[in-house]
């Protein structure tokens, strides 16, 4: 149970930044080891981009059954069993492609699985424990723990890779994942109904820290709101509404370009730069950084427009979600006629940035329009983000093995970042038009 001095919301707020943190470092881990052992097995472009997709397969399915199975069980323990689950199967993973791309196929869909349950359940967590008016911040902080993970993997699993091997990267994201479990089980605790009664309840908006007289009546009133929502889920207004959309497109194409870049960044600097990632130093964990200031930034600007009453929640979500997605444009039109590595990595960066920025105005768009059902709002947008990957990681892989000199010509990049900047500035535009500040769904 928190201190007076640490209260118990900003101890979940922590341990889901840790949380998604960890999941990023076994996402880029993964993608620098197996690039790695590819490479030195004669993998073709093709083939890489089918097994480095096989992860988007499984994550895919598993996002609104995550929501749903968090709304009615509590986003606590589906977090325990996620981690325990795709931390075992990590360190399954084989280490030579060439003869166990099946199994490590059927290991990186398991793996999907697993974390698919993963950011809804986040979700759903600071849902409950969140105020609304912290709710950007600490959006904003616990999804920044996905760059600072992939900026830890980038800076030093390709060194462990080159000194050890790749199963030293898959045994150390298995026990990072254990330690984080094991923390979660002794440090957090369900949301209040009657036994923890100190938290704000999903859609009432009372500050985490309430005072003893109303413990009882908070309680009841919670406990109701928590039976409304595990017995009646309005789907087909969910999935009729415009401003849930809006979320959806533009996590679509948030997480086109995240994957993209995470997966084929290796690839653009070895072949494309002719630069190898264990040579490049601390430079290229900046993009990561970047995004990890960044989506912060976003967070504290946007709560401080709203507290401030600068902007309504609406005018907020779209000012800070258009700036974000047209300058990750502009920088996704010039990368492919960069041909240095210090400004690629400076333009890799203020794509990435710029997005992690955009961040601030959809990813805590869910918590507005749908408070009792943010997890289940954030499955559905996070499938079609992770259809994206899908998408994304195959296609470029076909682009590349179609180019007739394959990625290491700068031009056979050009497709490869234009598709997304030409979806960065149709998502913008699709969110300024449909996305709502308002709580849609009661």
């Amino acid at each position: 149970m928190a201190s007076s001095k640490w209260p118990q919301r900003r101890i979940i707020v922590l341990l889901t930044f840790v949380c998604t943190a960890v999941c990023y470092v076994e996402r880029t881990g993964f993608s620098i080891a197996y690039t790695a052992a590819a490479n030195s097995a004669g993998i073709t472009q093709k083939s890489k981009g089918n097994l480095l997709s096989a992860f988007f397969y499984g994550y895919s399915i598993s996002q609104v059954p995550g929501g749903w199975v968090a709304q009615r069980i509590g986003g606590r323990r589906v977090l325990l069993w996620s981690f325990f689950a795709w931390t075992l199967a990590c360190i399954a993973t084989p280490i030579d492609p060439r003869h166990n791309s099946a199994v490590i196929i059927l290991i990186r869909v398991l793996v999907g699985v697993a974390q698919g349950f993963i950011i809804p359940s986040v979700h759903t967590v600071l849902a409950q424990w969140v105020p609304p008016h912290e709710r950007s911040r600490s959006v904003s902080l616990t999804t920044s723990g996905m760059y600072l993970g992939a900026a830890f993997g980038m800076l030093f699993l390709p060194e462990l890779v080159h000194w050890s091997g790749p199963r030293a990267v898959y045994v150390m994201e298995a026990l990072m994942g254990l330690t984080w479990a094991i923390f979660w089980h002794f440090y957090s605790i369900d949301p209040p109904l009657s036994e923890h009664p100190k938290a704000s309840a999903a859609g009432f908006g009372a500050p985490a820290d309430i005072e003893l007289k109303s413990i009882h009546s908070i309680s009841a009133a919670a406990a109701a709101t928590a039976a409304r929502s595990r017995t009646h889920i309005p789907w087909k207004k969910i999935l009729q509404s415009l401003p849930v959309w809006a979320i959806v497109v533009n996590n679509y194409t948030f997480h086109y370009v995240l994957y993209v870049l995470m997966s084929w960044l290796p690839t653009y600097f070895d072949q494309g730069l002719h630069v190898g990632l264990q040579h490049m130093g601390a430079s290229k964990t900046m993009p990561y950084v970047v995004m990890f200031v960044m989506s912060n930034v976003g967070g504290l600007v946007a709560d401080y427009f709203v507290t401030r009453k600068i902007m309504n929640v609406a005018h907020t979500r779209k000012w800070i979600n258009g700036v974000g997605f047209v300058v990750a444009a502009a920088g996704l039109g010039i990368m492919p006629k960069i041909s240095s590595v210090q400004s690629a990595i400076v333009c890799s960066s203020v794509i990435l940035g710029s997005l992690a920025l955009g961040r601030a105005g959809f990813a805590v768009n869910h918590m507005d329009i749908a408070p009792r059902y943010a997890g289940i709002v954030m499955g559905i947008s996070n499938t079609a983000g992770t259809f994206a990957g899908i998408v994304g990681v195959n296609l470029t892989g076909w682009i590349l093995q179609s180019s007739s000199h394959g990625p290491a010509d700068l031009g056979s990049w050009r497709l490869v970042f234009g598709l997304p900047a030409v979806l960065c500035v149709f998502s913008a535009a699709v969110f300024c038009k449909y996305a709502s500040g308002d709580r849609v769904f009661e």
